[in-house]
C-alpha cells in the first residue's frame, strides 16, 4: 500500500548539520521525522505536514578493524555497504534483514532481526556503542555501561529520542563466502515448528515459508530453509567465495530473462487463484529439493531474498486500481504460538483474505525497552490491498490483533500499519512505557521528534 506525505527533506552531512536541522524544524514550527532509506513497510519514516531528516548522506566508514570485526560507521551506511566492505576480510554482519538496502541507523532504530534471531538476537544485541544527537542540542555516547538507559531505549525507538550520528557494531567471523543450505518440506505448521525446535541449537539460520491457502491437516504447510556456516578449511577456495563478484545477485533468470521485469509476470498471478497455484507449485516442487543433500549458496543469495526480484512490490499494483500490500507480523510466546497462528490462518480463510506470502521465524528475548522480541515465534503475513478490500482488511487485522494481544503477543513496527496506541499499551510492559515517556521528556522536551508513526502508536510521547 502506498504510504506517504509531503515534507521538506533535510539531508545533513554531519552532527552539526543534524543540530541545524533540529533548529530549522523548531524555527518553522513543525515536527521532525527521521528517515534512513525508507524500507519500513509502514509509516515509520513519514511525517506528513512536517520536516523529514534523511541521514543517507552521512555514509562514511569511520573505522574498520579486520582483526576484531568491529565496524564504526556513520548512520547512513547501508547494510550493503557494510557487508561489501568487510567480507573480503572474512566477516559478515551478525544480523541482516531480507533486503540489503536499509541504513544501519534505520536498522538500529527498528531493532531489526534476521533469520538467525534465535541464535544471535536482534541488531541491538550486536551494537556495541553509538552517539545520539538529542533535540536538547546534546550529543551523548551510549553503550551498555555508559548512558545505559538511553542505549536500551533508543534502539528500537524509531527515532523518537534522537538521531544516531555514529554506530559501532560487532560483526561475525566467517571462513567462506558460502553457506551450507538445506530445503525441508513440511506438511503443516506443527511439523515446521517441531523441526525448528529440534534443530535450532545446531543451526545458524532457520526460516520457514508457509502456504496459507490449505486448511485442515495441511494448514500451515510449507518449506524450511536451514543454513550453516562453513567451518575453517571446509571451503577449498575462500578467496574466491569471499569476493564481491561471487556474492552479486544475478541480473537474469536462467541467464536470459531480466529479473527487473519479473514483477510484470508476478502481477499476472496476483489474485487468489493465481497465488494458490504459485504456492502449490512452490510447495510440491520443493519435495525434490528435500530429497537432495545440502547445497552451497552465497551469503548474499541466502540473506537478501527480497532483493532477488527487483521492484517485487510492484507486483501488487502500480495503478489506482491496486493499493499494494501490507504486512501483518504478530510475535507470540512459544507456549501458544502454534494454536494462535492456526486460528489466525483459519480466520483469514473464512474472511476471504488469505495472505499471499507468510514467513515463520524463531525468536529470543532481548533487553531493549520497546522490543518486539519474545521467547517464541513471528508469523509475517503479506496481504494484498485493493480499493474494494481495504476497509474489510483493516477490520480483519483489528480482530486478529485482539486475538494476538489476548495471547500476550507483540508487534514489530517496521512491518506495521494497523496497530494503534491502545494496542501498544497492552503489549509493552507498563514500567518500560513509563520509563520511556520520562526519557522522552528529558531528551525531547518540546516533542520535536514526531511523525505519522508516533502520532498513530505513541500519541502521548
Amino acid at each position: 500500500m502506498t504510504v506517504g506525505g509531503y515534507s521538506r527533506l533535510l539531508h545533513p552531512h554531519s552532527t552539526e548539520e543534524i543540530l541545524a536541522s533540529y533548529n530549522i524544524a523548531h524555527h518553522d514550527g513543525v515536527t521532525l521525522g527521521l528517515r534512513g532509506s525508507g524500507n519500513s513497510y509502514g509509516d515509520a519514516s513519514v511525517n506528513e505536514g512536517g520536516h523529514v531528516l534523511d541521514v543517507s548522506n552521512m555514509n562514511r566508514f569511520l573505522d574498520w578493524n579486520p582483526e576484531t570485526g568491529v565496524a564504526e560507521v556513520e548512520p547512513g551506511v547501508t547494510i550493503e555497504q557494510l557487508w561489501k566492505r568487510i567480507l573480503a576480510d572474512g566477516w559478515w554482519p551478525k544480523v541482516v534483514p531480507g533486503t540489503m538496502f536499509p541504513t544501519l541507523a534505520g536498522a538500529c532504530a527498528a531493532n531489526i532481526h534476521g533469520k538467525n534471531n534465535f541464535a544471535v538476537g536482534t541488531i541491538g544485541d550486536s551494537t556495541l556503542e553509538f552517539d545520539i544527537v538529542l533535540p536538547t542540542n546534546e550529543v551523548k555516547t551510549c553503550s551498555r555501561t555508559q548512558n545505559a538507559d538511553l542505549f536500551h531505549a533508543a534502539i528500537g525507538s524509531f527515532g523518537m529520542l534522537g538521531c544516531f550520528s555514529r554506530l559501532v557494531l560487532q560483526t561475525k567471523k566467517v571462513h567462506s563466502g558460502d553457506l551450507w543450505v538445506r530445503t525441508i518440506n513440511t506438511r503443516n505448521l506443527r511439523e515446521m515448528m517441531e523441526y525448528f525446535e529440534l534443530n535450532k541449537s545446531t543451526s545458524d539460520y532457520l526460516v520457514g515459508w508457509v502456504d496459507c491457502f490449505p486448511s485442515g491437516a495441511s494448514s500451515g504447510r510449507g518449506l524450511i530453509h536451514q543454513a550453516h556456516y562453513m567451518r575453517p578449511g571446509e571451503d577449498a577456495y575462500p578467496e574466491k567465495t569471499l569476493s564481491l563478484s561471487h556474492q552479486e545477485l544475478p541480473p537474469n533468470i536462467f541467464g536470459v530473462f531480466p529479473k527487473s521485469e519479473m514483477w510484470r509476470i508476478l502481477q499476472l498471478f496476483n489474485h487468489d487463484p493465481g497465488m494458490r497455484f504459485i504456492n502449490a507449485v512452490k510447495y510440491f516442487s520443493a519435495i525434490f529439493d528435500d530429497m537432495r543433500d545440502r547445497f552451497k549458496q552465497s551469503h548474499a543469495n541466502f540473506a537478501f531474498l527480497l532483493d532477488y526480484v527487483p521492484n517485487w512490490k510492484w507486483a501488487y499494483g502500480r495503478k489506482p486500481r491496486r493499493f499494494g500490500l501490507i504486512q501483518y507480523q504478530p510475535f507470540l510466546p512459544d507456549r501458544v504460538a502454534h494454536d494462535v497462528y492456526l486460528d489466525l490462518l483459519e480466520r483469514c480463510r473464512k474472511a476471504g483474505l488469505v495472505p499471499y506470502l507468510a514467513v515463520v521465524k524463531r525468536h529470543r528475548p532481548d533487553p531493549f525497552w520497546l522490543t518486539h522480541s519474545v521467547d517464541g515465534w513471528s508469523f509475517a503475513m503479506d496481504f494484498a490491498v485493493t480499493p474494494s478490500n481495504r476497509d474489510r482488511l483493516w477490520k480483519h487485522c483489528a480482530e486478529m490483533t485482539k486475538v494476538v494481544l489476548e495471547a500476550e503477543g507483540r508487534f514489530y513496527f517496521a512491518k506495521d500499519l494497523v496497530v494503534g496506541a491502545n494496542d501498544a499499551r497492552r503489549f509493552f510492559p507498563a514500567d518500560k512505557l513509563e520509563a520511556f515517556r520520562r526519557l522522552k521528556s528529558e531528551c525531547d522536551p518540546e516533542r520535536l521528534l514526531v511523525n505519522n508513526f508516533t502520532r498513530r502508536v505513541f500519541p502521548e510521547s
